[in-house]
């Protein structure tokens, strides 16, 4: 562990020429194009992936899936109420039995136009209307 540490403490001081010709001996790969802070980062996970075995298979596949991470929103199902206070006005959104959007009286093409008449600018209706959910990682 020591050793490793003192590794790492000589990327964080080494310049830009050193850090190049380091990765290029690690990786065999060009350089990508960092800042130097990222390069000594992306050189550090290098070493100690060379050094304890990286990425398992099945999460570098996970990793590779498009996606991956990104928010997903709950469907609209017929009935559903949607309640939203922005700057002291609540504003309720239904869906009715035909899966309509319905706000102030009339139909929405979209929860974001909704969104987007409430606000002023550019929502995802969904995430201003807390349907968007994380997605674990598998």
């Amino acid at each position: 562990m020591a050793k490793r540490d003192a590794v790492l403490r000589e990327i964080a001081a080494m310049p830009w020429a050193e850090l190049e010709d380091r990765w290029a001996k690690l990786t065999g790969r060009p350089v990508p194009r960092l800042s130097t802070g990222m390069l000594r980062l992306a050189l550090g996970y290098e070493m100690q992936a060379k050094a304890h075995g990286g990425l398992s298979r099945s999460t570098r596949q996970v990793l590779d899936r498009p996606g991956t991470g990104r928010s997903r929103a709950m469907p609209l199902t017929p009935g559903m109420r949607l309640v939203r206070e922005w700057h002291g006005t609540v504003h309720v959104v239904t869906i009715d039995e035909n899966g309509t959007v319905l706000w102030n009286g009339r139909s929405w093409k979209s929860l974001s136009e909704i969104a987007r008449a409430i606000t002023g600018t550019r929502w995802s209706g969904p995430a201003f209307f807390g349907l968007k959910q994380r997605r674990a990682a598998a």
